[in-house]
């Protein structure tokens, strides 16, 4: 078998670039006895860039869009059209280079069109996402307790209550009843204690004539109340 004359110890001359290169840094090419073809791969993706370009113009006659040259550590945005730092994408799982297609602020605006688009709203896609139900269902039960807290009878309660172990939806609460179940691990035991504790601990105001009351001591109490009560 013969040597072509442009190979010398395993190394080519790439006959674009003109640069000698190890074998293993040109394309395969099977009708060559070395099996790697005459030019070097980057050489080789040039070429063949520029023969797709030429095909598309010349069979759809539009010119392909230049390939965007990238720095390191940054990505592109194609909703916003700029060139970002990878920090300035959100994380993605799914995607080889750990990054989302667009930067956050562009992400963020396509989560709240589609919630709005599919949802009609942020609000119907958080009750419906976490708890089941909608808007529509959020207002007929609070129609029926009431317009009010089912806990402490506050109006215009907000917060969905739900069980935490079978997810059913259980009322609507004011913010700090809802905090405060949550707080006491949604235990009746928890809360029977507390209740127990308060009643054994809360100074009590006892009626001794209309209008006039006096302070009775907890049965329990440590300290006198605070001169500031």
């Amino acid at each position: 078998m013969s040597v072509p004359l442009d190979d010398r110890d395993g190394r080519r001359r790439c006959r674009d670039c003109g640069q000698w290169k190890p074998l293993d840094d040109f394309c395969a090419n099977s009708r060559r006895p070395s099996g790697r073809g005459s030019y070097c791969k980057p050489c080789f993706n040039v070429r063949s860039k520029a023969s797709y370009a030429k095909r598309v113009e010349e069979r759809q006659g539009r010119a392909v869009r230049p390939l965007r040259q990238i720095p390191e550590g940054h990505r592109f945005c194609a909703d916003c059209g700029t060139v970002k730092p990878e920090r300035e994408f959100a994380g993605n799982r799914a995607d080889s280079s750990g990054y989302a297609t667009y930067c956050k602020p562009c992400h963020n605006a396509r989560g709240r069109e589609s919630k709005q688009r599919l949802y009609g709203g942020t609000r119907e896609y958080h009750l419906r996402r976490r708890y089941g139900i909608g808007q529509q269902d959020v207002d007929e039960l609070l129609r029926e307790q009431g317009g009010v807290c089912a806990v402490c009878g506050d109006p215009d309660p907000e917060h969905v209550d739900h069980d935490h172990r079978t997810g059913w939806v259980r009322g609507i609460l004011c913010f700090n009843c809802n905090g405060g179940l949550g707080q006491f691990r949604d235990s009746p035991a928890r809360l029977a204690r507390a209740i127990t504790y308060l009643r054994g601990t809360t100074w009590q105001r006892l009626l001794i004539h209309p209008g006039v009351y006096q302070m009775r001591s907890p049965a329990r109490g440590r300290r006198p109340p605070s001169p500031r009560s």
